[in-house]
């Protein structure tokens, strides 16, 4: 019963840090509207309990991620969305880019894309309730 309790009430950190983000937005308005299933989009994180990294992560933004990461209560999970946050992307040989925010912080589900339609965000978050809910 905790376990439906938690995957039907996420409340997703949003960690925009490039074009990614425009993406992460769409979802939380009319049209996709994460509200339907229980995602309510937190400014904090000791309110949340899921972080959405989307964008490309650099040297000096990846203490901030862990520091915001540390910060959020147990259970936490992570989605890394778009390429420049699961690899680096374009940006993969430049020395201030970090290859994957899974070198900072353990990531739960990957979603590719330059940049990720907003349906691929709603199918990873329904995904992640599923793996939550097992």
């Amino acid at each position: 019963m905790s376990k439906w309790a938690v995957s039907e009430s996420l409340w997703p950190l949003a960690c925009g840090l490039s074009c990614c983000a425009i993406e992460m937005m769409h979802t939380a308005a009319s049209r996709f509207d994460l509200d339907q299933f229980g995602c309510l989009f937190r400014s904090s994180p000791r309110h949340s309990d899921l972080m959405i990294v989307s964008g490309t992560v650099t040297n000096k933004m990846a203490p901030q991620i862990k520091t915001l990461y540390d910060q959020m209560l147990y259970p936490k999970f992570v989605i890394a969305m778009g390429n420049c946050a699961i690899s680096g992307g374009i940006y993969y040989e430049s020395d201030s880019v970090v290859n994957g925010v899974h070198n900072i912080i353990p990531v739960d589900i990957y979603l590719h894309g330059c940049p990720p339609r907003p349906e691929d965000l709603v199918m990873a978050i329904k995904q992640l309730q599923s793996k939550i809910a097992e």
